[in-house]
C-alpha cells in the first residue's frame, strides 16, 4: 500500500519505517526542513534501537521518503496516518493544535478519496472533531473528495518500539464502516501472521484505550510504591511483598516493581488528560488524581533520603547521579525523576557528577539553565564516581547492574549507594557499603 505518515517524531518515525520494512512505500512528512534533511542522511532525532537500521534499509530500497511536502505525499497515498504530538496543555488537558494543523494541510491538498487514521494519542471525540474540521475546509474548497475517519493508538515502549511495531500484542482499530476495518486489517495482516491480534471497536472507544492502558500500568506503578512506603514505615520488605503478589496469575510480576517515579512522554501526560476528560464531563477521578500525587510525590524519595543521611546543606558535597533518562533504552528525559533529583540536590548546594550512555544531550536541554554550572557530565560510569561521597542509581541501564564494587570503594569518598531502581543486592553491606534502597 501507499501510505502518508504525517509527524515525524516517535511514533511517526517508528510507525513509517515499520510498515516501510513490510514492503510499504511511505511518505513520512514534517514540517521541520532541519529534521528531514538529517533523516534523509539516516540522522535520527531520537535514540531508539533498531529504528537506524530499518530506516537506513528501507530509504535505499526506495521504500520510505522523507518529505516536507505533503501535496507529493498526498498525491500518491492510499491511507494517511496522522502522528504528530499531543503535549500537555497548562490545563493538564492534550493540546491539539498539531493535530488539526495537520487536519488542515490535509484538506488542504488532499485530491482523492481517502482514508484518514489517527495514530496519535487524542481525548474522547477527537476524531469526529478532525473528520468535520477537515470536510469543512473541503467544502469551502468545493471539493468532492470524500474522506474517511478512523482511530488506531500506538501501544509502543520506548527502548522496544520496533519490536513492538512489527510484533504487536493487538491491533486496536476504531472505525465506523465494515470497509475501514478491512482496509486496516489488510494493512496490518504482515504483522499479525501467526494470531488474530486484531481488537476492533468504535472510535471513541479506541480512542479511550489508549489512555486507559497507559493509566492502568501508571496505576499499577504508583500503587507499588505506595506499598513500598508504608513497607519501609514497618519494617517490611517490598522486595518480598512483590513475589508474594506478583506469583498470582491476577496480578502478575509485570509493573510491581517499586522505584523512583515513572516519566516519559505518555504516563504523566496521559493521566493527566484522561483526568481532565472526566473533569469537564462532571466526573471526579479519584484514583487516577491520586496515582499522579503519588507519582509526583515518589521523584522526592531519594532526595528525603539524601537529606535524612546529609542534612538539608549539602554544600560541598558531591553526588555521583547514574542514569538521567526517564527508563533505560531511551535518551527521552521528558518527566524524568533524574531532573527532580538533580535540580533538588543543587537547590541544597550539592554538585552533581552525571553519567547516561544516551540522555546526556537531552538532559542538557531539559534541565533549568541555572543547575548546568554546577553539573560534570561523565564519558563512563566510572568517572562519575572520582571523589563522590555517594552513588545515586536512577536509570537502571544494564550496565549499572553489576559494578566493580572495590572500583567504587577506591573511587569514592564514601561508600555510600542510593539505589532507586532496587537492583542491587543487599549483600554489599557486608563490604562495607551503606545501601539505601525503596520500600526496603
Amino acid at each position: 500500500m501507499n501510505i502518508t505518515v504525517i509527524g515525524t517524531g516517535y511514533v511517526g518515525l517508528v510507525t513509517g519505517a515499520c510498515f516501510s520494512k513490510m514492503g510499504n512505500k511511505v511518505y513520512c512528512v514534517d514540517i521541520v526542513e532541519e529534521k528531514i534533511q538529517g533523516l534523509k542522511n539516516n540522522i535520527l532525532p531520537i535514540f531508539e534501537p533498531h529504528l537506524g537500521t530499518v530506516v537506513r534499509t528501507s530509504q535505499e530500497k526506495g521504500d520510505l521518503i522523507f518529505t516536507t511536502d505533503i501535496k507529493e505525499a498526498l498525491d500518491n497515498t492510499d491511507i494517511i496516518f496522522i502522528a504528530v504530538g499531543t503535549p500537555m496543555a497548562e490545563d493538564g488537558s492534550a493540546n491539539l493544535d498539531y493535530i488539526f494543523s495537520a487536519a488542515s494541510d490535509i484538506a488542504n491538498n488532499i485530491t482523492r478519496d481517502s482514508l484518514v487514521v489517527i495514530k496519535s494519542t487524542v481525548p474522547v471525540g477527537t476524531g469526529f472533531k478532525v473528520r468535520d474540521h477537515i470536510n469543512a475546509i473541503l467544502d469551502e474548497r468545493d471539493s468532492d473528495v470524500t474522506i474517511k475517519i478512523a482511530s488506531n493508538p500506538e501501544f509502543l515502549k520506548e527502548g522496544h518500539a520496533i519490536e513492538d511495531c512489527l510484533h504487536p500484542d493487538r491491533v486496536v482499530i476504531g472505525a465506523e464502516d465494515e470497509e475501514v476495518f478491512e482496509t486496516l486489517k489488510d494493512l496490518y495482516a504482515t504483522f499479525v501472521l501467526n494470531h488474530d491480534r486484531f481488537v476492533l471497536m468504535d472510535i471513541k472507544s479506541s480512542e479511550m484505550t489508549k489512555y486507559v492502558a497507559n493509566s492502568m500500568l501508571a496505576t499499577k506503578i504508583s500503587f507499588m510504591n505506595e506499598i513500598a512506603n508504608i513497607c519501609e514505615v514497618t519494617g517490611a520488605d517490598v522486595q518480598s511483598v512483590r513475589l508474594g503478589i506478583g506469583s498470582d496469575r491476577r496480578i502478575g510480576y509485570d509493573f510491581i516493581y517499586a522505584g523512583c517515579g515513572y516519566g516519559g512522554s505518555c504516563f504523566p501526560k496521559d493521566v493527566q488528560a484522561l483526568i481532565n476528560t472526566a473533569q469537564e464531563n462532571g466526573y471526579e477521578p479519584k484514583i487516577l488524581s491520586n496515582v499522579e500525587l503519588v507519582n509526583k510525590n515518589q521523584k522526592m524519595v531519594l532526595v528525603n533520603k539524601v537529606v535524612d543521611r546529609f542534612g538539608e546543606d549539602l554544600t560541598g558535597l558531591t553526588f555521583a547521579v547514574w542514569g538521567l533518562a526517564f527508563k533505560p533504552g531511551t535518551d527521552d528525559v521528558r518527566e524524568a525523576t533524574s531532573l527532580v533529583v538533580i535540580s533538588e540536590l543543587i537547590k541544597r548546594g550539592a554538585k552533581i557528577k552525571a553519567y547516561d550512555s544516551q540522555a546526556t544531550e537531552e538532559f542538557t536541554r531539559a534541565i533549568d539553565d541555572e543547575c548546568l554550572p554546577s553539573i560534570e557530565f561523565k564519558a563512563n560510569r566510572y568517572e562519575a564516581l572520582d571523589d563522590a561521597d555517594a552513588l545515586i542509581l536512577i536509570t537502571e541501564w544494564k550496565e549499572f547492574r553489576n559494578p566493580d564494587y572495590d572500583l567504587l570503594s577506591e573511587k569514592m569518598n564514601q561508600n555510600v549507594i542510593f539505589d532507586g531502581r532496587n537492583i542491587y543486592d543487599r549483600k554489599i553491606r557486608n563490604r562495607g557499603f551503606e545501601l539505601y534502597q525503596i520500600g526496603c
